[in-house]
């Protein structure tokens, strides 16, 4: 017999699809219409894939350019971990 439950499909978190002001430095980025954060995450990793800031020898880094060294804090790298940690800081 199979079970219902592990066919259904998974709820997505309301709390994760509530749109959130971007700051001015991640509004250069991403727009400064209130958007999700993961929308905010997806438009920021276009706009890094756009410039070609990935590190070319180490794929998790992400190099900084004007707008993206605002809004790393004057860092000219972090890694792609510490990006989603970066926008949720600029969302409000």
């Amino acid at each position: 017999m199979i079970r219902k439950e592990k066919y259904m499909a998974k709820k997505i978190n309301p709390a994760l699809m509530k749109p959130l002001t971007p700051s001015s430095k991640l509004a250069v980025i991403v727009g400064s219409k209130a958007l999700p954060r993961a929308q905010a995450i997806k438009k920021t990793w276009d706009y890094i894939k756009s410039k070609g800031l990935q590190d070319k020898k180490n794929k998790r880094m992400i190099n900084s350019d004007g707008n993206l060294s605002q809004l790393f804090n004057g860092k000219k790298q972090i890694s792609m971990f510490e990006l989603a940690s970066v926008i949720s800081k600029n969302l409000k």
